[in-house]
């Protein structure tokens, strides 16, 4: 039998009014907390794993705490891993207000549910300064009062971190995760000094070794063995001295090359050389000898500069006659970004007087800008992508974490310059980079304003498309020159105030923030329980599992 059309089981009005006095009750008795959806960033496609989250959205919304009493759960648990904590909180919101203020500001294309709250969204609860992970969502309690639902009831618990990106842009809810997740560091170059140095030639008519030769690689070397050249018998001669360098084919490990770091003076005959160490056997070298004019026979780097990451080029000056220019090696110790050394490679003929030694720049002279909590940064060489954690500006330590998530690439190079992006171009797919201004030392003067032209500019040095510096209510941030004329230029916007009539502002140019790997280091040094790699190697040295299994074959 069909229901009496006489009584309603709730009419529209009914329902309003239940829906408004629910809503004032909220916002009487309830909290005030932050809701925070959740955005997928990347998924593998196979098994939809989400690999990486991000929240950068925020909603103030009022809601009921059920749990009244305190939280709920199963509280803080001692685990092998340390304490755990396990609390819950049972949350209700109003679905209408939910629905009117925070579903029409979820982009679809962003989130994959927008219309009502998500399991896995965030809520920060202002009582504790705690983050809760929304568990279920349970909208069918109380059932269907007059044919209705009003409410979502919010099971949540509190919030994992792993990685996520957190970006709300409330410092009391993104510092809470500052210090948590996989922490790697970017130990960068903040200011580069060119090195110099200084050529020693060999005394006159002097022999001096000149090339060396490997008869045989030998083999089995697992570290560098050392190289013994004969001395010299000359009263004023000087001892030969080289280096060996050890290369790995197909498991079996040789000397790939012998590098002269002396050439020596005073042989008459060439030297013998003798390969001793290193956990091989094998190797036979020889020597060239140049017996007739003087050459480069080493180097003293007279300043180790600052900045090298990678290795320079260095120039030798030739002889002012007939003769061979000498050529050399640069050693970098990349871990200080300074030179260490300088090798022969050729000590050439024909010098006369000891010739200009000069050794190429860093690879960046100055950094520039600072970064900030989740700026996304991007290695130019490697194209790896991280996030930052914080910045050091005096010590440019930079802490990083989501490293290449969701991507091929292996980590930072040493050498390469880290720029923060801004964007993507839709049409070209370029990325877009954060700048900064950097002025001209001399060019900072006083200036009339009238719309697009500053005059009374002293435009000597100046080019079209050089940056001008913002000024709070006359010039944007951005600007730049079009035209250059007599004491005046042109800028691409107008002023902002037109009624200023004289003012300072200087010119300079627009830059990349950014500076260049110092050295990457990808373990966590900030975890107190990241001993796994020392746990790992400690186990090594007392059961090796490489030359057979202890625990016998079967």
């Amino acid at each position: 039998m069909a229901l009496n059309p006489f009584f309603l089981q709730g009419s529209p009005g009914e329902q309003r009014l239940i829906q408004n006095l629910i809503n004032e009750q909220l916002q009487i008795y309830g909290v005030e907390i932050t809701y925070i959806p959740r955005k997928f960033v990347n998924k593998t496609s196979i098994i939809e794993e989400v690999q990486s989250s991000k929240f950068d959205d925020n909603f103030l919304l009022e809601a009921y705490v059920n749990t009244y009493e305190g939280y709920s759960g199963a509280g803080d648990i001692m685990t092998k891993f340390g304490v755990s904590l396990k609390d819950e909180v049972t949350l209700t919101i109003s679905q209408e207000r939910f629905t009117d203020f925070i579903a029409p500001f979820l982009d679809p294309s962003d989130y994959e549910l927008g219309s009502r709250p998500r399991e896995g969204d965030l809520i920060f609860f202002p009582l504790g300064s705690r983050l809760f992970e929304v568990k279920f969502v349970e909208h069918e309690q109380p059932f269907y009062q007059l044919g209705k639902n009003y409410v979502y009831q919010l099971q949540c618990e509190l919030f994992e971190y792993e990685d996520e990106v957190i970006d709300t842009g409330l410092d009391i809810i993104d510092s809470e995760v500052e210090d948590q997740g996989f922490i790697t560091t970017l130990n960068l170059v903040g200011s580069g000094a060119t090195a110099t140095a200084s050529a020693t030639l060999a005394p006159a008519q002097s022999g001096y070794l000149n090339s060396l030769t490997i008869l045989n690689d030998g083999s089995g070397y697992t570290s560098l063995p050392t190289v013994f050249i004969s001395t010299s018998r000359s009263a004023t001669g000087v001892n030969a001295s080289a280096v060996a360098i050890t290369t790995e084919r197909n498991g079996v490990f040789s000397i790939k090359e012998l590098v002269l770091t002396n050439a020596g003076a005073g042989y008459t005959v060439a030297p013998d050389i003798s390969i001793i160490g290193g956990g091989g056997s094998g190797a036979i070298a020889t020597c060239g000898l140049t017996t007739s004019g003087r050459g480069v026979i080493s180097y003293t780097v007279t300043a180790e500069g600052s900045g090298y990451t990678t290795q320079p080029t260095v120039t030798i000056a030739g002889p002012s006659g007939a003769g061979t220019t000498a050529t050399a090696s640069v050693v970098v110790d990349v871990g200080n970004a300074k030179v260490s050394s300088i090798r022969p490679v050729n000590p050439g003929v024909g010098y006369t007087v000891a010739p200009t030694v000069t050794i190429g720049d860093p690879n960046i002279i100055t950094g520039r800008g600072n970064y900030l909590l989740n700026d996304l940064i991007v290695g130019q060489t490697s194209h790896t992508e991280a996030r930052v954690k914080s910045w050091d500006a005096d010590t440019k330590v930079l802490k990083i974490s989501n490293v290449g998530i969701g991507s091929t690439v292996n980590g930072f190079i040493p050498g390469e310059e880290v720029r923060i992006q801004i964007g993507i171009d839709a049409g070209t797919g370029h990325r877009s980079y954060k700048t900064i201004f950097v002025p001209s030392s001399d060019k900072t003067t006083v200036i009339g304003i009238s719309t697009t032209v500053l005059t009374g500019v002293n435009t000597t040095g100046l080019t079209v498309g050089a940056a001008v510096s913002a000024i709070d209510n006359v010039i944007g941030l951005g600007v730049t020159i079009i035209g250059i004329g007599n004491s005046q230029i042109t800028i691409a916007d107008p002023s902002i105030n037109t009624g200023v009539t004289t003012t300072s502002i200087s010119i300079g140019t627009t830059s990349f923030v950014a500076y260049n790997v110092r050295q990457y280091q990808q373990e966590d040094i900030y975890d107190a329980y990241s001993d796994n790699d020392e746990f790992e190697l400690e186990a090594d040295n007392i059961i090796d599992f490489a030359e057979t299994n202890p625990f016998g074959t079967y």
